[in-house]
């Protein structure tokens, strides 16, 4: 019964160790038997010798399906890769000189990323003479940090980074 594999883990042939741990489909343990008698004992059952544990002496090997061993670790790993959520940095621009409805808008949309989990940078963009005028944007700031402290908490307090202001918030741990 010789079948290619990868190397991902050690199989059939490939094993050389002179002992090896046997356990059996059902999960029983045998004991300790020689590399090719354990091989003859998996080629009789139809399956495949596969090394599950190379850290302990002498190494486990177990008679298994090997195509379906790897099958369940994939779809495993596939599950715990999907339980993973990465933080993303999303970003709300406006300017000092908001409306009142456009505000909102801009804290519906801030909302929205904290509550999925994302952090949020709130920028604050001066053109021209408005410059001059920093600390409305940096008051503007406060209040949406303000408006949004039940959610998230600041991360970063508002910068002046060249003609814009910077603020990250980041959403409360569940």
């Amino acid at each position: 019964m010789k079948k290619k594999y990868d190397n991902e883990f050690l199989v059939n042939e490939s094993i050389k160790y002179p002992q090896v741990r046997l356990i059996d489909s059902s999960g029983k343990q045998l004991g300790i038997y020689s590399s090719n008698s354990a091989l003859n004992l998996a080629t009789e059952e139809g399956l495949d010798l596969v090394v599950i544990s190379d850290k302990s002496d002498p190494p486990v090997c177990k008679i298994i399906d090997y195509g379906k061993y790897k099958f369940s670790q994939e779809k495993k790993a596939k599950e715990a890769k999907k339980k993973q959520h990465t933080t993303v940095l999303k970003e709300v621009k406006m300017r000092y000189k908001i409306e009142s409805h456009d505000y909102q808008v801009r804290i519906n949309q801030a909302l929205r990323f904290l509550q999925s989990g994302d952090k949020v940078k709130a920028t604050i963009i001066l053109k021209g003479r408005e410059v001059q005028h920093t600390d409305l944007a940096i008051e503007l700031l406060n209040k949406m940090a303000n408006d949004l402290k039940d959610i998230s908490s600041i991360q970063q307090l508002p910068v002046k980074d060249g003609r814009s202001i910077i603020m990250i918030l980041t959403p409360h741990k569940k």
